[in-house]
C-alpha cells in the first residue's frame, strides 16, 4: 500500500492548516506541530482514515521540538512509508517597526521561530530518515520578503533570507548523497491571512509600504488560504520539486 507521511509545523490556522486539511483528503498521515490543537482537523483525519498526530509545540523552543521529533523518526518503521516530507511552514512577524524600536526579546523569538526551527527541524528530519528509501522532501515555506528589503521587517526579511540561503546549502549537501533528499525554500504568493491583517493596520509613520500592502486586499489580489495551499502542493507534488532550491510558486 502506498502510504506518504509529512510533518508540518503551523497547521493550525491560515495556509498551514489548509495544507493539512488538503494532505489528510490526499490520505497522507500527518504529524502537525502548532501552538494549539486543532479539533477540526483531527475530526478530518478520523473521518478519511488516516493518522493525525498534533504536538501542542512553541517554535522558540525548536530544541524542544527537535529532540522530540529525532525520537519519534526513530520509532517509525522506516519500510512502512513511499514518501515522507517535512514542511516548515511555522512563521512569526514582529510588529511592523525599526529594528531600533524593537526590544530583543521579541527579535530573538522572531529569529528562533522563523529561522532556528526551520534548521534544526530539517537536521533532525534529514538525518532521522537518511536510512529510508522513500522519497525524502524539505519544502520551507519562505516569502518574497527574503528577496526584497523592506523598512520596518528587517527581522522577518532576514529570517526569511536565511532559508533561503540554508535551503541553496541543504541541496547542494543532500545532492551528493544516496536517497538525498529534494529541498525547496518556496515563497506561495500573497495570501489573505493574520499576517497581511498586521501588514495593512501597521502605523505609516513606521512602515512606509502600508498603501502597498492596503492596495493588495482593496484590488482582490490576495489568494485565500486555501487556493495557496493547492498551489504549493501542486508544486511539491512536482516531478522535478527540488530542481530550483529557492523558488516562487508563481514562477
Amino acid at each position: 500500500m502506498t502510504q506518504h507521511l509529512t510533518i508540518i509545523t503551523g497547521a493550525s490556522r491560515g495556509m498551514g492548516l489548509a495544507m493539512a486539511e488538503q494532505l489528510i483528503d490526499a490520505g497522507h498521515d500527518l504529524l502537525c506541530m502548532s501552538r494549539s490543537h486543532s479539533d477540526s482537523l483531527g475530526q478530518r483525519a478520523t473521518a478519511k482514515g488516516v493518522r493525525c498526530e498534533q504536538w501542542p509545540q512553541d517554535l522558540a523552543r525548536a530544541d524542544v521540538a527537535a529532540l522530540r521529533l529525532e525520537g519519534w523518526l526513530a520509532g517509525k518503521d522506516a519500510t512502512s512509508f513511499t514518501s515522507v516530507t517535512l514542511i516548515n511552514n511555522a512563521g512569526l512577524l514582529p510588529r511592523v517597526a525599526p529594528l531600533s524600536a524593537i526590544p530583543a526579546p521579541e527579535l530573538a523569538e522572531v529569529l528562533r521561530v522563523d529561522l532556528e526551527a526551520p534548521m534544526l527541524l530539517t537536521a533532525v528530519f534529514l538525518r532521522g530518515t537518511q536510512s529510508w528509501t522513500a522519497h525524502r522532501k524539505v519544502l520551507n515555506i519562505s516569502s518574497g520578503l527574503g528577496r526584497r528589503a523592506m523598512a520596518s521587517q528587517a527581522a522577518y526579511c532576514a529570517a526569511k533570507a536565511g532559508m533561503d540561503h540554508f535551503s541553496r546549502c541543504v541541496a547542494l549537501e543532500e545532492a551528493g548523497r544516496p536517497n538525498g533528499a529534494k529541498v525547496c525554500s518556496l515563497a506561495p504568493g500573497v495570501i489573505d491571512t493574520d499576517m497581511q491583517v498586521q501588514l495593512r493596520s501597521a502605523d505609516a509613520g513606521q512602515f512606509p509600504d502600508v498603501g502597498n500592502f492596503v492596495g493588495l486586499k482593496e484590488k482582490g489580489m490576495l489568494s485565500s488560504p486555501a487556493e495557496a495551499a493547492a498551489r504549493v502542493l501542486a508544486v511539491l507534488a512536482r516531478p522535478d520539486f527540488g530542481s530550483n532550491p529557492v523558488a516562487d510558486v508563481r514562477d
